[in-house]
Parts: C-alpha cells; sequence; structure tokens
C-alpha cells in the first residue's frame, strides 16, 4: 500500500537549493526526449544522457524538454543549469511531495501538477507529480515515470493539428495542462466505477472484501481531494493572468481548463460524499447484523429459561418432596416445559419481535 506521507528523511540538514529525491524510485532508465518545432518544421529525438547546452536550445522556434525520472538529481540539475534555472526549483523538481503550486520566477513560470494513474487493473489509483516550467521560447516537463501524460500532445505536434506548432511556448504550456487534466477525467470515471460497484455491493450482500475496499478507496480519496483541490487556485490563478508568460489571448483556453477543474472538484465531492455514505451504510448492516445474533440468541435463552427452571426443581435431590411418588410427575413436567416454551413464542409472535 502507497505512503501518504513520504520519508525526507534524505533532505534534513541540507542547506536550501539542494536536490534531493523525495518519493518512490518509479523507473530505472531516465529518459530525455527533446521537440524543437516552428510552424513548418519539428525535429524529435532522445538524449541518453545531457552533457551540453546547445543541444538543448535553438535559435529560433520552440523547445520542448521532456524527462521521465526525476530520480536522477544531476541530470536535472545539468538541465537546469541550462536553462538557468533557480535551484529552490530544481529542489521541488526532485521532491515529488509538493502541493500543487504556481510560481513566477520573471524569466518562466513553474508551476507543479498532480496526475493520476487509474486503477483499471485492480490496483490503487496512482498519483504522480510532473513539474512544469515555461519560458519564452520553452517548456520543460519532468514527470516520475512512463506511461507519460502527454502522448496526446506530441502526436498533436507531429501532425500540426489546430495550428499548434504556430501558437507559441504558452500555448504548448496550455495544452499540456489539458492534457493533464482530461487525465484526470479518466482516472475520475474509473474510481467513480469502483465507488459505485462497491456501493451496490455493500446494499446486496456486503462481505469482508467490502470492507476492504472501502477503506481502500477512502484512502485514495484522501490522495485525490490532496491533489485536485490545490489544482483549481493554479489554474485559476493563471487564467486571471497571474503569470507573465502566458499571453493575453492564451487566457480564454486557460478559462476553459478552469472550468474542467471546477467541474473535476464538483465530482470529486460526490463521490467523497458517496464514500461517506457507504461507510455509514457498512457499519449500520455490520450493527443490524449483530444485533440479529443478539436477538436470536436472546430469544433461545429466555425461551428455555422456564424449562430450564423446572427441570432444576425437579431435579432437586430432597427425600420429601410433591410429586415424587405420582405416576404422573414425569409427564406432568415435560408437559408443563413444553407449555412454558409455547406460551414465550406466542407471546413474542404477539409482541412481533419474532
Amino acid at each position: 500500500m502507497r505512503r501518504i506521507l513520504k520519508s525526507r528523511a534524505g533532505k534534513a540538514g541540507l542547506p536550501p537549493g539542494t536536490a534531493v529525491h523525495i518519493g518512490e524510485h518509479r523507473t530505472e532508465v531516465t529518459r530525455v526526449r527533446v521537440l524543437h518545432y516552428e510552424a513548418e518544421r519539428i525535429q524529435e529525438r532522445e538524449l541518453n544522457t545531457v552533457t551540453d547546452c546547445p543541444g538543448l536550445r535553438t535559435a529560433h522556434g520552440v523547445t520542448w524538454v521532456h524527462v521521465t525520472g526525476v530520480h536522477d538529481t544531476g541530470l536535472i540539475e545539468r538541465i537546469g543549469g541550462c536553462f538557468g534555472l533557480h535551484p529552490l526549483v530544481l529542489e521541488d523538481i526532485a521532491n515529488t511531495d509538493q502541493r500543487p503550486k504556481l510560481e513566477d520566477y520573471g524569466d518562466y513560470a513553474y508551476v507543479v501538477l498532480k496526475t493520476m494513474q487509474d486503477g483499471r487493473a485492480g490496483g490503487e489509483t496512482r498519483v504522480e507529480q510532473i513539474s512544469l516550467i515555461l519560458g519564452a521560447d520553452f517548456v520543460l516537463t519532468f514527470e516520475e515515470a512512463e506511461p507519460t501524460a502527454f502522448e496526446t500532445v506530441r502526436a498533436r505536434l507531429r501532425d500540426n493539428r489546430a495550428g499548434i506548432r504556430a501558437r507559441g511556448a504558452d500555448y504548448l504550456a496550455y495544452s499540456l495542462l489539458d492534457a493533464v487534466i482530461d487525465n484526470y477525467f479518466l482516472a475520475l470515471e474509473e474510481f467513480g466505477n469502483r465507488v459505485e460497484a462497491l456501493q451496490q455491493e455493500l446494499i446486496g450482500r456486503p462481505s469482508r472484501r467490502s470492507e476492504g475496499a472501502l477503506h481502500l478507496l477512502r484512502r485514495e480519496m484522501v490522495l485525490l481531494r490532496k491533489s485536485v483541490w490545490p489544482l483549481r487556485e493554479v489554474i485559476g490563478t493563471l487564467e486571471r493572468g497571474g503569470s507573465s508568460q502566458f499571453r493575453q489571448e492564451t487566457w480564454v483556453y486557460l478559462r476553459d481548463i478552469y472550468d474542467h477543474v471546477i467541474h473535476m472538484v464538483d465530482t470529486l465531492e460526490t463521490l467523497h460524499e458517496m464514500l461517506t455514505y457507504m461507510l455509514d451504510l457498512y457499519l449500520l448492516n455490520a450493527t443490524n447484523r449483530l444485533n440479529e445474533v443478539i436477538k436470536v440468541l436472546t430469544i433461545i435463552a429466555t425461551v428455555f429459561s422456564p424449562p430450564m427452571l423446572i427441570a432444576s426443581i425437579y431435579g432437586m435431590n430432597f427425600r420429601y418432596m410433591p410429586e415424587l411418588s405420582w405416576p404422573w410427575g414425569y409427564g406432568f413436567a415435560l408437559g408443563l416445559m413444553a407449555a412454558s416454551t409455547a406460551g414465550m413464542l406466542l407471546f413474542f409472535r404477539h409482541k412481533k419481535w419474532l
């Protein structure tokens, strides 16, 4: 099961701006994909390592550098040096326990996002961090692992759909943000399907497996709310012109993303309320089952109390007792036991306790 709080022991005592990887090691191989494009041409390549800055930047067009795997802090520092990134930005890229946020450094804007990988294979909904840096003519993105959330944007650039290559770096950043939000909707849809399936199970025939699945979904909900709620603030700041790197003509597209985020927050809150109701329903079912068991045991004990009393009286070993020499004493005792039992059952039925 995934940890909600990530260990920061490796960061303790180090000076600010020291890049230390915090989080899970999700991939063994770090991939660096560089994409240069202008309106009429595009160049795409993958680097085994980063040794010089001219290989990352060009004099014309837009450069998109996409890194998969943030555990290689040395690589992050080399890329940061090529683009003049602040050491605190490099530190935040390597720390995957960041809260979604927006920071404007003048020459570039730094955005921290969370992306979701759904649990279609039967596992947990996975939340990963994405760092996006937007400059005048470049965009840098850092993901924790494959599969990447930006393959659809890469395909649009190759085909130049909707003239994306002529719209500048800020429009590319918008497209990447939009891809992250779309990925949220896909993951939330699958998460919602799991919630509804468990709800039907709880209403129909709950089991111990239902309890485990319910606690897993509630745990995932904590991570989802922690990721989505700050995202609304980040996108809201961007669509109000909170970063000088986004041109005014791009704000209308950011406004569309903000509407999507609001819808996503509403969906998440609905699912949260459903999970709260389902927990109450599960506890109510458990209490009802316990009450039914106690009710049956109580009725059994109460019904058999008079026969046990009669048997205990006639079983006493005193020498002088009434009916000891009576020929019909045994039958009378059995009849008295049966009559008392039947009387108790009729009384319970009259009270509608049975």
